[in-house]
């Protein structure tokens, strides 16, 4: 047993140290040949028999997380006796976790329809992912005579025209069996599809694309919210594979989520339609009647000053003037109003940090891109809302240029106080740096500003702020923001 078990099995002596492996616990502790012999274990001895986890780093530099059961009194090792351990590895399964956690959490938070394709792309690429999956369509429909909507693909080469080819295969009369899983919202699993779609020539217009990933099976999992469905996600599994239960429940949760995310979007924009016309009648309502009413005192000043001579009456001119006055700083609050409506929803909702950490959980699960943020302290009292929007938008400036330019893996967003009691931004990528990508410079790199780096320094300076950005010594690039401490008011006057 200890030869041909998948899983580590060791024996410990009474104090902790290995005294046996089977080869499984060398691999997986990166230690073949007896190497950890008389080494002390990771295991905690005072576990008892319940499932534990610890970390162990093997010899590669990596970490690997280890699950573990611990059975004390192991007889025939002197004095005290000894201890059996079963162990496997489960850094996969907890990274994959991580993942999904990330993707709900995108999914639970998705804003419009471009965060939406954003979020579900992250979806198709995470379900192919998983072992026994060679790629993954996520498709929406609204009805099965009208035309699907590709919201994210992974695991094909260039399938841009997907669905104009899938409409003509439809055309010549392919059987489309997603089209049960989404006309009767149950799975459908079709076990050897490939050659059947290969060998029709109803398919012909795809058998490019369908050829290209290595899968024999399918399954088609409905997206089903409140009752109704959705759309489908299709999977296409390697050969051999066949859809067991663990991996019909993986494909309905990613289904569930992606459900919420497509009808989350649905209802915002709804919503935000409805926000919109409301908007434009305020905007009526309000201030084009005020500049109407402007347009007319002026016209009524002019004509009064030509009608009389140099010596016109003061005292009407003062009254009109003062009435314009009054006209224009009513249509100016109005306007502010209407502006502070129109600013990302995630400002007025969370504030400055936690409308960061949406935007950076966003491009995680968009593009893997690892976004660390950081506050230090109390960084948003006494930051008006005019202030706050700035330095939110020269984060996701900076984040546009990471993601377009940087070949990064990781960013360090940090909020802090400066010396002064100023607020300062750092957003800190492990890029290129001045390197040149696809024929482009790196922010900055060229020697004159891009148009969104004059951007963010514009928006620095209306506070009295600094920016800078340029390459740091580590490799990268930081873009720096400071603010100065804000006055007693937040200073929305501008």
């Amino acid at each position: 047993m200890l030869e041909v078990s998948a899983d580590g099995l060791a024996v410990l002596d009474r104090h902790g140290r290995f005294v046996l492996l089977n080869p499984a616990a060398e691999h997986i502790l990166g230690s073949p040949g007896g190497g950890l012999l008389g080494q002390a274990a990771p295991f905690d001895l005072g576990a008892g028999e319940e499932l534990r986890r610890t970390p162990w780093p093997v010899p590669d530099g990596r970490r690997r997380d280890l699950e573990y059961r611990l059975a004390p009194g192991l007889r025939g090792l002197g004095p005290g006796g000894g201890y059996a351990v079963w162990f496997k590895d489960v850094t996969e399964v907890l990274r994959q976790q991580e993942r999904l956690t990330a993707i709900v959490r995108a999914a639970s938070s998705v804003a419009d329809v471009w965060s939406l394709r954003s979020t579900l792309e992250a979806v198709a690429r995470e379900i192919v992912m998983t072992a026994n999956i060679a790629a993954v369509q996520i498709l929406a429909l609204d009805d099965p005579q009208d035309e699907l909507r590709l919201l994210g693909m992974a695991g094909f080469g260039d399938a841009r025209d997907f669905t104009e080819r899938l409409s003509a295969c439809r055309r010549l009369g392919a059987r489309v069996r997603f089209m049960d899983a989404f006309q009767q919202g149950e799975p459908v699993v079709v076990p050897h599809r490939k050659p059947v779609i290969m060998a029709d020539p109803a398919w012909a217009p795809l058998h490019a694309i369908m050829d290209h990933p290595d899968w024999d099976g399918f399954v088609s999992m409905p997206m089903v919210v409140r009752g109704r469905t959705l759309g489908v996600i299709n999977a296409y599994y390697v050969p051999a594979e066949d859809p067991g239960a663990d991996s019909l429940a993986f494909l309905k949760a990613m289904a569930d989520h992606a459900a919420v995310a497509i009808d989350t979007a649905a209802l915002l924009a709804g919503t935000r339609s409805h926000e919109r016309r409301r908007l434009a009648r305020d905007l009526h309502d309000s201030v084009v009647q005020q500049l109407f009413s402007m347009r007319m005192q002026a016209k009524a000043l002019r004509a009064h000053l030509d009608r009389t001579d140099a010596d016109a009456d003061v005292t009407v001119v003062r009254a009109g003037a003062e009435e314009l006055a009054e006209l224009a700083e009513a249509a100016l609050a109005d306007l502010r109003g209407l502006v502070f409506e129109l600013r990302p929803l995630e400002l007025a909702e969370r504030g400055l940090i936690g409308a960061v950490q949406a935007q950076a959980a966003d491009l995680e699960a968009r593009t893997g891109l690892v976004v660390d943020v950081h506050a230090h302290g109390d960084v948003e009292p006494g930051l008006g809302i005019d202030a706050q929007e700035d330095l939110y938008r020269i984060v996701q400036e900076a984040l546009h240029n990471v993601v377009k330019h940087a070949r990064a893996g990781e960013v360090r967003i940090r909020f802090g106080r400066s010396a002064e009691g100023g607020v300062f931004v750092e957003v800190t990528d492990d890029g290129c740096g001045l390197d040149r990508v696809n024929g482009a410079a790196a922010p900055g790199a060229a020697g004159r500003e891009t148009l969104g780096l004059v951007s963010m320094r514009e928006r620095a300076e209306r506070w009295g702020g600094t920016l800078s950005a340029g390459p740091h010594a580590a490799g990268g690039w930081t873009v720096g923001v400071t603010l100065p401490a804000p006055p007693a008011r937040d200073g929305r006057t501008r």
